[in-house]
């Protein structure tokens, strides 16, 4: 931990347990942080002591055991130090003569009566001063002998005239009559001595430590590590083996092209809002970088090359980066190679070779040990594109590619796969074969150890990150096979308990022994932004409870892309860990391993003793994009081979099971979304065709309230508030009640019910999507892909919240909006019902749907609420909307592009999937249907006159809006056409108010009958492009479509502009998404 800065030097060595082997100390010793303040508390007690019995004295400081332990090895640690200090052999047998007299004093019950106890006080500050003499590093001052004899001298003259009453009668035995000739000769070797100067170190933070044991350590993290090892002890666990008797593995990292370490450049970048990466980790861990500045002080040790370097280290190991899990990982290796080497010593009787010096100097040792840890231990990265990175010009590809290297350099165990194309003579003509290689570190560069010929390109035979698997498992040793990804980590105390776990391959649960070995998750991301924190709360909730209620009793537990570990022998003899199917295992492919593991007789378990940690994304649109690729996954595995046989094959109980902790959350989450439609639009439909008004006028109706109170009590469940109780049960656990209620509370003054109520709507979205359709859009979908991360919580801008949410949220939310909007104002349950305030709560839970699919992305944004960047984000969508699309552009930078690619998996769907669209947008005209007879233009007519004349009007505002398109080829053309429109216009508009009794409150209501018109419109137009295009109106319908898409991002453009106005929203939102940096004094 202090490798890692989790301690600073002093807690170090408050926490450090030393080696003693020596045999001089008859007690346990330990930490000294355990040891603070013992030794003053018991000079307290002896100098306050007014009685002359030893027994009573001695009773209350054996009452505290870390006190008795302290004095005793104070006693004992002095003793040896003097002794080893004074050269001079008549100075010796002063120093032991009071010892003996001590020791005889203690025996015979006469301590009290032959000693003062009043100066332990000044015999305390005289040793603490030659202590302090003994450390310091001023060994090249011609005063520093000088000042350690004049401070030993004076120690010892408080012992003989101070502490001992009989202390004159030691001196008369000796012939030198002066006090200065005395303890002058010093031994000055020992002052070199370590293992004299650690003992010297030990013995002066005994005497001068006052922190309190709960205040060491600091850092959080560091008290969380040394909590969670010392819990997992008092859990059930096997008994570890010896190394050479463990179970061998082997762990595998599948990377394609994320960051692996961060350059110069990219610390000091700084991003929209003016932060850089190294400013922002600086305040994040400030106590961190105390102690990395605290490591690396030393000029003499660091140059200033060599300080650069470790700071980006520094930063990259608190990001997701390669350079973090490999690290973390290579603990398992190191651990196991201190196991091995006490085993060794223990085995050999070698005991003595625990000094600190002797790991080094033992070289036959070092041998030994490093042969059995390669034996036992292989890591694998799978880099596919490791050739491309070290061809390549791009100077990130590049970097990557020397980092990776400096890893296999840095590691020598570390091995790297890649995939390797070369051209080479085939039957006499030059063809591109393929090889799978093993490479390892070199003096300078990389060394090909393997090299294996495939049958073709296994990244366009399956699923490139799948294949990236699977090509690489032949260089994996071992019975057990464990899989990283990029985004985890290991420290060294988790690492001593692998022999453990790999034990578990050995016990039978239920006639049957484990195939996969599921770990225990902790997200190490909670202290970056707010939500961050409900993102940890929410997956550790879900890694511990969840994954322990899977495995047992539920035995539905399967792998789900983590740190699971792999019977290796059991996988690769049936299929593999990973399945690599084209399209079918696009987005999930790990869980399917899970699957095929169960379907062929294996068992999977879980074990929460033992744990790694995870990075979680930190923005919502990170989250958002996470939440689509499960869902899309699960949308996959509905649809598969693999999750019919498994209920085909379990029983009752299991099958529901299964069902209701895999795809059967996502399912369900789509049909509440659904319900939540049906409820509304009967509710429409009924309003709309006066029903309501007829149920209204019974009396029995009027005074039965009991629909609408249970609707009210209703609201408080829909609202979220019970989607966090997993976490309060979790925190709960964990820490305690009081914590857990704190939390929740907190939780809901962060917006926990917002967040989460937008997570619902990307689930339902996606999953739908997938079922419906077979495809999700390309545009948040990542295979393959490198992984973006970032520290800082990113500010995304209003156009690309647009594109990531427009379909899948703001569109359902508008319609939500129009629907309640409708509802409230034609409905007359709410005007004519004596329980007002029951019937507005039932409907909480659908406005809060509503305000959470609309502004949820700009809630969690940073900035968002900034009035200079509101101004230009408004430009940006303006721009964005007005730019022409065509080959070569990207959707970031036009809207025609972005809606082009959009509705592309249209062209690709089967009569049937149109059908169903279109069938499903027929429902927008509802509003038209309903609105139009309630005008009061209708005059209260009910016939089809009324309807049809609704459809003249909407037709011919099309084809206004067609002409429009078409005379804007021409300049003056158009600009004459827009003049004769807007008179036309005005003058429609007027007759229609002075002679057919228009009102405004008509226009309003028009307008919500035709926008949702509109947007069916461009629906059906888009499904049916092949015809829209053959009758010439397919522009009429992207020019449609546009001007929906600027109506709906204006709607939702307006309350953010209008919050935007007052500073005080702006500070109030950045308070709510930094939290915890607030506390920190961030």
């Amino acid at each position: 931990m202090r490798m890692e800065d989790l301690l600073s030097n002093r807690e170090r060595d408050l926490l450090l347990a030393p080696r003693d082997i020596s045999g001089d100390i008859s007690v346990f010793q330990w930490p000294p942080y355990l040891l603070a303040s013992k030794i003053s508390m018991a000079i307290d007690i002896a100098g306050h002591n007014r009685g002359r019995d030893d027994v009573g004295l001695f009773r209350k400081i054996k009452s505290d055991k870390y006190m008795f332990s302290a004095v005793v090895e104070f006693y004992e640690g002095i003793r040896s130090v003097l002794y080893a200090l004074l050269g001079d052999d008549s100075n010796q047998m002063i120093v032991r003569s009071i010892f003996m007299n001590i020791e005889e004093s203690i025996q015979m019950n006469r301590f009290l009566n032959d000693f003062r106890m009043y100066a332990l006080f000044s015999l305390s500050d005289s040793l603490t001063k030659l202590l302090r003499q003994l450390l310091s590093d001023d060994e090249k001052d011609e005063s520093f002998v000088p000042r350690i004899v004049k401070a030993l001298q004076d120690a010892m003259e408080t012992v003989i005239h101070d502490f001992m009453i009989n202390g004159h009668e030691i001196l008369e035995r000796d012939y030198r009559s002066k006090t200065e000739e005395r303890f002058g000769a010093i031994n000055r070797s020992i002052l070199n001595n370590e293992s004299v100067k650690k003992k010297v170190e030990r013995l002066h933070m005994i005497l001068t430590v006052r922190e309190s044991a709960k205040s060491v350590p600091m850092n959080m993290e560091a008290r969380r590590r040394i909590t969670f090892f010392a819990d997992s002890l008092c859990m059930r666990m096997p008994s570890a083996p010896t190394v050479r008797n463990m179970f061998s593995f082997s762990v595998l990292t599948p990377y394609y092209k994320e960051d692996v370490l961060y350059t110069d450049e990219e610390l000091i970048k700084e991003n929209k809002d003016g932060i850089s990466i190294l400013f922002y980790m600086k305040k994040i861990y400030p106590d961190e970088w105390c102690n990395f500045m605290e490591r690396i002080s030393n000029d003499s040790m660091y140059s200033n090359k060599e300080k650069t370097e470790l700071t980006r280290q520094w930063v990259s190991y608190r990001g997701q980066t390669l350079f973090r899990t490999v690290r973390g990982i290579m603990y398992h290796r190191q651990a196991l190679e201190l196991q091995c080497f006490l085993e060794y010593i223990e085995r050999n009787g070698l005991r003595h070779r625990l000094n600190s010096d002797s790991r080094a100097e033992n070289v036959s040792i070092q041998k030994a040990v490093k042969a059995v840890a390669d034996l036992k231990f292989t890591y694998v990265v799978s880099c596919q594109i490791y050739d491309a990175l070290k061809k390549s010009e791009d100077p990130r590809e590049k970097n990557c590619y020397r980092n990776i290297l400096n890893l296999m350099l840095t590691y020598p165990s570390l091995r790297v796969a890649y995939i390797h194309a070369a051209l080479e003579p085939v039957e006499g003509k030059y063809q591109k074969v393929y090889y799978s290689v093993l490479v390892k570190g070199g003096d300078s560069f990389e060394e090909e150890i393997y090299r294996i010929k495939l049958p073709g390109p296994p990244t366009d035979i399956g699923e490139a990150k799948a294949e990236n698997q699977n090509h690489a498992i032949i260089f994996t040793r071992g019975e057990a096979l464990q899989k990283i990804d990029t985004n985890q980590d290991s420290n060294f105390g988790e690492a001593f308990k692998l022999r453990n776990v790999l034990e578990e391959f050995k016990i039978h649960h239920t006639n049957r022994k484990p195939t996969i070995l599921g770990i225990r998750d902790r997200i190490f991301t909670g202290s970056i932004s707010s939500l961050s924190w409900l993102m940890s709360n929410q997956e550790n909730s879900s890694a511990t409870i969840g994954q322990r209620i899977l495995a047992n009793p539920l035995r539905v537990r399967f792998h789900y892309g983590h740190n699971d570990i792999f019977d290796r022998l059991f996988h690769i003899t049936r299929g593999g860990v990973s399945k690599a199917s084209k399209v079918i295992n696009r987005v999930k492919d790990d869980v399917f391993a899970g699957f095929n593991s169960t379907l062929r007789g294996g068992l999977v378990t879980h074990h929460e003793y033992i744990q790694m940690g995870r990075w979680c994304d930190v923005g919502i649109n990170q989250i958002s994009l996470s939440d689509t690729t499960d869902a899309s996954g699960n949308g996959e595995q509905t649809m598969s081979r693999d999750v019919h046989r498994l209920g085909r094959c379990f029983d009752f109980f299991r099958m529901l099971s299964l069902y209701y902790t895999t795809v059967g959350f996502y399912f369900s989450t789509m049909m509440a979304v659904v319900t939540v439609y049906v409820f509304l639009y009967g509710r429409l439909y009924i309003i709309m065709s006066g029903v309501e008004k007829e149920i209204l006028k019974s009396e029995t109706i009027q005074k039965n309230m009991a629909l609408v109170e249970t609707l009210a009590t209703q609201f408080v469940i829909q609202m979220g508030l019970f989607l966090t109780l997993p976490m309060v049960i979790e925190i709960g656990l964990e820490k305690a009640f009081r914590t857990a209620v704190g939390d929740f509370v907190f939780m809901q003054l962060q917006l926990a019910p917002v967040f989460f109520t937008f997570r619902m709507g990307t689930k339902a979205h996606h999953y739908g999507k997938a079922l419906l359709y077979g495809t999700s859009s390309k545009a948040i979908i990542r295979s393959e892909e490198e992984t973006t991360t970032t520290f800082v919580v990113p500010r995304a801008t209003f156009t690309e919240n647009y594109r990531l949410f427009s379909r899948s949220h703001f569109v359902k939310g508008l319609e939500l909006l129009v629907l309640l909007i409708v509802c409230h104002a034609y409905g007359d349950k709410l005007r004519r019902s004596t329980n007002y305030v029951f019937s507005l709560a039932s409907d909480v839970s659908l406005w809060l749907l509503v305000v959470s699919w609309l502004f949820a992305p700009f809630l969690f944004s940073p900035s968002c609420f900034d009035w200079l960047a509101t101004v230009e984000k408004w430009r940006e969508w303006e721009s964005w909307i007005e730019n022409e699309g065509g080959i070569g552009v990207a959707p970031e930078k036009s809207w025609e592009s972005w809606w082009e690619g959009e509705h592309e998996y249209l062209n690709y769907m089967s009569l049937r999937g149109k059908s169903l669209v279109v069938f499903l947008a027929l429902r927008f005209f509802v509003y038209q249907y309903g609105i139009v007879y309630h005008l009061d233009i209708a005059h209260r007519s009910k016939g089809l006159m009324v309807y049809g004349l609704s459809w003249v009007f909407t037709i011919f505002t099309l084809l206004v809006l067609k002409i429009a398109f078409t005379k804007r080829q021409s300049y003056k053309a158009y600009n004459i056409y827009k003049a004769i429109m807007y008179f036309a216009i005005i003058a429609v508009v007027t007759d229609l108010f002075l002679v057919y009794g228009l009102t405004v409150t008509d226009v309003f209501a028009a307008l919500l009958a035709f926008l949702p018109s509109a947007w069916a419109f461009v629906l059906i137009g888009q499904v049916c492009r092949g015809l829209s295009t053959r009758i010439g109106v397919w522009e009429s319908v992207k020019e449609l479509a546009k001007a929906c898409d600027f109506v709906m991002g204006s709607v939702i453009f307006g309350p953010i502009a209008v919050l935007s106005w007052f500073p005080i929203v702006s500070k109030l939102q950045k308070r709510l998404l930094f939290y915890q940096e607030f506390i920190r004094g961030f």
